[in-house]
């Protein structure tokens, strides 16, 4: 492979709101794009997809939230024969949720022709399905580089017919120490292949992926731009040791449904749990020590809104992309300006307002200097002392999650969750939240002040005719 790299295209501040119609796209997924209201691109597929769907190597530096899923997605559906059923695309992803995530997306975006075969290989679920949709032959493979390996050593995946490889997150990767795994995956693609790099941040890795992997590779860098006045971010000023008390303080005055709360290590996230567990808070805590399993559980709580408060580093919330946050509180300010932006773009998303809340000890204001020179704007200080904190208790979340032990293994649907719950144990839609299978368990989310009835009821009851053991999360 050759290492050069094209000069960096700085796109125009917004190339947003420019229609997919200016690109070389069949009409039928063009088709596909309008049923599923993607009206207008935003601003990293803009930039990059003119790129990738000239065929060129790209390398993209976009965040979660931001589109870069279908960026590489209609590239990579633009190069596909669906009448020759082999492994024509591969996307590389950090972890197992993400790869969900980036395999559901992909399906819709696949609609516009038949049986177009996406199959997700990941770490944490058993081989022997998966090795099954191989020999009925994918079109698509997305998952984890460690369980991509398995296959490649095992003859179950053949990547002969392949011509695109997609790295996604692919900082990520590295920050969890998949370098030899990825560079082990490429070195099995055939050498005419396109690459499509995405990355949040550029460290050092990425350039020496590329200098490996990528032939002549664009370059797309978007500046993050969170749009005016919907975060509203707020500086106070502590001593370093009063940090961990004073986010229950925050808490308190602004009582936020949801926050995401950053902590720089592991050990920060296990005392600050400590502390909002004393003070009543319903917090549970994201870091790289947690199992798969535990892991799943504490993202579907958050997402259900049973979980008022997720304490993560950054490292462990990367990826994480949840739709409605009210706030983002940050523990310590982050010497890197762009991981604080990074942090603070998780709310204020869509139409929802969002707080973005810093905590900064007196030997931290160089580092806001810093983020106010990097957003071009003035950070706004508050004291401590004005904090309103009329609500002795804490807001407890408006949902509890129950875990129904029996998934997609059982062949449970949401469908037959919320029939039992609305169906024989009478309680209304509206006392329903989201209800999320995975191959052994199911999670329902339900009203907190039905929850223990649920249980009841649903223990009691049937689930697609078969008794089910249940149980709430948060005892």
């Amino acid at each position: 492979m050759t290492n050069t790299i094209q000069p960096s295209i700085q796109p125009a501040a917004n190339p947003a709101g420019r229609s997919f119609n200016e690109l070389p796209l069949s009409p039928d997924l063009l088709a596909t794009l309008q049923q599923l209201e993607y009206l207008t691109m935003t601003p990293i597929q803009a930039a990059s997809l003119p790129i990738a769907l000239a065929g060129h190597d790209l390398i993209a530096q976009a965040k979660t939230g931001s589109g870069k899923t279908a960026a590489f997605a209609l590239a990579l559906l633009t190069n596909l024969n669906p009448r020759r059923f082999a492994v024509q695309a591969m996307v590389l992803c950090p972890t197992r949720e993400l790869a969900e995530q980036v395999t559901q997306e992909i399906r819709r975006l696949a609609r516009f022709a038949d049986n177009i075969k996406v199959v997700a290989l990941c770490g944490g679920t058993p081989m022997r399905p998966q090795i099954n949709s191989l020999e009925h032959g994918a079109h698509i493979v997305v998952g984890t580089p460690g369980r991509m390996i398995d296959h490649l050593t095992r003859g179950s995946l053949n990547l002969d017919a392949l011509n695109t490889l997609v790295l996604d997150e692919a900082d990520r990767m590295l920050d969890m120490g998949f370098y030899d795994d990825i560079a082990y995956v490429a070195s099995q693609c055939p050498s005419g292949r396109q690459t499509l790099l995405f990355s949040a941040t550029y460290p050092e890795g990425i350039a020496r992926l590329a200098r490996q992997f990528l032939r002549n590779p664009q370059e797309v860098k978007l500046l993050e731009q969170h749009e005016e006045g919907k975060i509203r971010q707020r500086f106070y000023e502590v001593s370093h040791e009063a940090r961990l008390q004073a986010v229950g303080a925050l808490l308190k005055h602004y009582r936020p449904v949801s926050t995401l709360a950053f902590c720089n290590t592991k050990q920060q996230c296990r005392d600050l749990l400590e502390v909002l567990h004393k003070q009543g808070f319903h917090a549970l805590t994201l870091h790289g020590d947690l199992e798969q399993r535990e892991r799943d559980q504490v993202l579907i709580q958050f997402a259900n809104n049973s979980c008022s408060v997720l304490v993560a580093t950054d490292l462990a919330a990367r990826g994480l992309d949840i739709s409605q946050l009210e706030a983002v509180i940050n523990v310590d300010v982050t010497p890197d300006p762009e991981i604080h932006i990074h942090r603070i773009g998780r709310t204020g998303r869509a139409d929802q307002d969002g707080w973005a809340l810093s905590l900064c000890s007196p030997a931290d204001k160089r580092r806001v200097v810093a983020i106010a020179q990097m957003m071009g704007s003035e950070p706004e200080w508050h004291e401590l002392g004005s904090l309103q904190n009329n609500h002795e208790s804490a807001l407890p979340p408006p949902m509890v999650t129950l875990q129904i032990l029996g998934g997609r293994k059982e062949k449970i649907r949401p469908g037959d969750v919320l029939g039992a719950l609305t169906g024989e144990a009478g309680f209304t839609r509206e006392q329903v939240g989201k209800i999320t299978v995975t191959e052994l368990s199911t999670y329902v989310a339900v009203a907190r002040d039905i929850a223990s009835m649920a249980v009841r009821k649903l223990s009691a009851g049937k689930v697609k005719g078969k008794a089910v053991k249940v149980r709430r999360l948060d005892e």
